[in-house]
C-alpha cells in the first residue's frame, strides 16, 4: 500500500521586461487568490446544459481495442497466472486475433460516487471507513476523485493523489435528504474526462435505487456505454429489499451498469464487511488481464461492436467465471 500526496507544482522560467512584469503582476493581485477555499462542487447540471458538454459520445478512436478481463473462481475469488493461449475474444460475433496481452498492475484513475441520502444514516460511518481503505490501497500513480450525492450529485474533490485530503472531505458531510443516484453517476463519467491514466474506474457506494435525479436511467445507461470506464458498486441493501419501488429496483440497476463494463457489484449484509470488501475490489482492479486487438471490422460507421471473452482454462481448474466490458462504439466517419 502507497500513500500518495499531491505532486509539486511544475516550475517554469519566465524572463521579462519590468514594464511587462509590471502589468502581469497588477492583473495577478486582481485575479482572485488560489489559496482560498472553493465552495463546494455544483450540483450536476440540468441534462440539456451537460448535452451541449457531452457532445458526440465518447468513442474508441485507436486501432487496437484493449479489453480489461477479470476471472473468478466459483467462490469468487480472484484466478491470476493465467497466459494468452487462455483466452478468446470475440467481436460481433467473430474471433479476433489477440496481438497484445498482459497482466500487470497499471495506473488507474478512480471516481468514488458516495451515497450520502438520508437512508444511508446508520452506515455512514461504515461506508467512511470503506472508502477510505480503499483510497489507502493506492499505488504512486493512482489518482482519485470523490463524488456525493443526496438531493443533488456534487463534486467534493477534483482528481488528486493525496489520500488524507480524501479523507478530510468525506469526515466533514452527513447523510440526509433523498437518492439522485444517476446524477452522481453522470457527473462521475464526466469528470472522467480529465483523467490522466488510460485505465478508468467508478466505485458506487449506495444503499438503493434513484428517487430524485434530473437525469433518466435511459440517459445514465447510455452515457455508461459511451464511456470507456469499468463500474464496481457496493450495495447496501435492505434484506427485504425497501420500502420504496426504487429500493426494490436499486439491485438490479446497480448489477446492470456493473456488469456491461466488466465490474461487478458486492452485496453488503453486515456492514463490518464493508473495509474488507473495498481492499477486495481494488484487488481485482489491479490484477486484470489485458487483452489487446486490432479489429477485423474497420468500417468507421459509429456502430456499436459486441465483445466476448471466453475462456480456454487449463485443465484441472474448477469452472471459471471472466468479466469484460460488453462492447464499445466503432469511431465515426
Amino acid at each position: 500500500m502507497n500513500h500518495r500526496t499531491g505532486q509539486p507544482a511544475h516550475k517554469r522560467g519566465l524572463v521579462v521586461a519590468c514594464a511587462v512584469l509590471g502589468i502581469l503582476l497588477s492583473g495577478l493581485l486582481a485575479a482572485p487568490s488560489r489559496a482560498q477555499e472553493p465552495p463546494p462542487g455544483p450540483a450536476v447540471p440540468p441534462p440539456d446544459s451537460f448535452k451541449i458538454q457531452q457532445g458526440q459520445p465518447i468513442r474508441t478512436e485507436t486501432q487496437m481495442t484493449l479489453v480489461g478481463a477479470s476471472v473468478t473462481d466459483p467462490l469468487g475469488r480472484l484466478v491470476t497466472g493465467l497466459e494468452q493461449e487462455n483466452f478468446r475474444v470475440f467481436e460481433d460475433g467473430v474471433e479476433q486475433e489477440i496481438v497484445r496481452f498482459s497482466s500487470e498492475d497499471v495506473p488507474v484513475s478512480i471516481g468514488v460516487i458516495f451515497d450520502m441520502s438520508g437512508s444511508m444514516a446508520d452506515k455512514i460511518d461504515k461506508s467512511r471507513q470503506a472508502a477510505v481503505q480503499f483510497f489507502r490501497t493506492a499505488n504512486p500513480q493512482d489518482e482519485f476523485f470523490l463524488v456525493n450525492f443526496n438531493d443533488r450529485a456534487q463534486l467534493i474533490s477534483p482528481f488528486t493523489g493525496s489520500v488524507d485530503d480524501l479523507q478530510d472531505r468525506l469526515m466533514y458531510t452527513g447523510a440526509h435528504g433523498l437518492t439522485a443516484l444517476f446524477d452522481g453517476v453522470y457527473l462521475g463519467l464526466s469528470q472522467m474526462r480529465g483523467a490522466h491514466n488510460t485505465k478508468k474506474a467508478l466505485l458506487i457506494l449506495s444503499d438503493g435505487g434513484d428517487n430524485h435525479s434530473r437525469y433518466s436511467e435511459t440517459e445514465v445507461r447510455k452515457f455508461v456505454r459511451e464511456a470507456d470506464v469499468q463500474i464496481y458498486a457496493i450495495g447496501l441493501f435492505e434484506p427485504d429489499g425497501g420500502p420504496t419501488p426504487e429500493e426494490r429496483e436499486g439491485p438490479g440497476l446497480l448489477g446492470d451498469m456493473t456488469m456491461m463494463t466488466g465490474g461487478r457489484t458486492f452485496v453488503v449484509k453486515n456492514v463490518n464487511e464493508l473495509p474488507d470488501i473495498a481492499t477486495k475490489i481494488s484487488m481485482e482492479l489491479r490484477n486484470q488481464y489485458v487483452i489487446g486487438y486490432r479489429p477485423s471490422q474497420r468500417t468507421h460507421d459509429g456502430k456499436w461492436r459486441k465483445i466476448k471473452v471466453r475462456l480456454n482454462p487449463p485443465k484441472g481448474l474448477p469452472p471459471l467465471t471472466v468479466a469484460a466490458k460488453s462492447g464499445y462504439f466503432a469511431p465515426g466517419h
